[in-house]
């Protein structure tokens, strides 16, 4: 059991709040693995070098990302951040549902195909 009444407990809950800047893309249709490539490139640069590294990195998920990441500064600046000080301080992808899809085989047989999904989140802060 929790110590306190509900009501401290919010309060002390909702005075940790994150000032961050942050931007989210559900159901992306990445697979976590090639997202992840892409990721960690960009973590822990500023924001204009994580731009310019996506802009021209060949992959698939790197123009996603780039939406993301424009949307998280476009964020920032609603907060009245700084963005010249923004660095990209946190981004992962996480799992999202699989889409099964049957192939068939030979003799009959069916195989099973995967589409994989993922949930990516970009979170910038200030130096």
């Amino acid at each position: 059991m929790a110590k306190g009444h509900r009501s401290q407990i919010k309060r002390e809950r909702n005075e940790q709040k994150d000032n961050r800047a942050f931007a989210k893309l559900s159901f992306a249709r990445i697979s976590v693995q090639k997202a992840c490539f892409v990721l960690d490139a960009i973590r822990g640069k500023d924001v204009q070098t994580a731009v310019g590294i996506l802009a021209y990195n060949p992959r698939y998920a790197s123009a996603v990302i780039e939406k993301i990441l424009k949307s998280a500064i476009a964020n920032a600046e609603v907060k009245n951040m700084d963005t010249a000080k923004l660095y990209v301080d946190e981004c992962f992808a996480n799992q999202g549902p699989i889409m099964k899809r049957i192939r068939p085989r030979a003799r009959g047989t069916a195989y099973r195909i995967e589409k994989r999904m993922c949930h990516i989140t970009v979170v910038l802060n200030e130096r």
